[in-house]
């Protein structure tokens, strides 16, 4: 099955009644580690594209702002739902993660949870998030990935299927993913299922940005 915005609303749709009860309590703990990894500073503006229910709204320490940008309008309304949040403004836009509708450098960090492995491309997606945070800004990612040097087999294969008929796939590499975007890696550790699903923590570069 091909990945694609169209798809993706399709099931977006579907899921936004029954995510937070389904899957909420499978990827809290690693929702709150990002936050901690990051650590958003008072004053600062963090993104979040594929920002999806708003499950990390409400994890956003207070004095900070951000901006929440998702494909599907059904997760969006369950991210409003979860405002206001006393302390934090949050902006949500209903846009695509490809091309997100902000300037470079608009934000000061960025946290891509579980999107990298959602839209079609998510080496765009790295980008495009790279492109909206300022330049030395650092952006932490928490998703699952195929292992650098892994292929994947028939069983693993067969299982991607499935997962991209559900809207997510499983075999994306990291590498492929941060690889022309303008980041470095700055740490890259296991979070959950043994290693499937990382925290990883990315630098924009001016430097490498300037080269491309």
């Amino acid at each position: 099955m091909t990945m694609s915005n169209r798809t993706n609303r399709r099931i977006y749709r579907c899921w936004a009644p029954i995510y937070d009860a389904l899957l909420g309590r499978l990827y809290a703990a690693g929702r709150r580690a990002t936050m901690v990894v990051l650590a958003p500073r008072p004053g600062q503006r963090v993104l979040l594209p594929g920002v999806g229910t708003g499950a990390d709204l409400p994890l956003l320490p207070e004095g900070v702002s951000a901006v929440g940008v998702d494909l599907s309008p059904a997760m969006l309304a369950r991210a409003r739902a979860k405002l206001p949040l006393p302390g934090r403004s949050v902006l949500l836009i209903c846009a695509d993660a490809h091309a997100l509708p902000l300037r470079d450098g608009a934000c000061d960090v960025g946290l891509l949870n579980l999107i990298v492995s959602v839209v079609p491309d998510g080496a765009v997606c790295v980008r495009e998030a790279a492109r909206v945070v300022r330049h030395g800004g650092r952006m932490v990612i928490f998703d699952k990935f195929l292992p650098e040097r892994a292929t994947a087999g028939i069983g693993r294969s067969l299982l991607n299927l499935f997962a991209r008929r559900v809207g997510t796939d499983i075999n994306r590499r990291l590498g492929n993913l941060v690889t022309g975007s303008g980041c470095v890696i700055l740490a890259d550790r296991p979070a959950a299922l043994g290693g499937a699903y990382r925290i990883v923590v990315v630098q924009v570069d001016a430097r490498l940005s300037a080269a491309e």
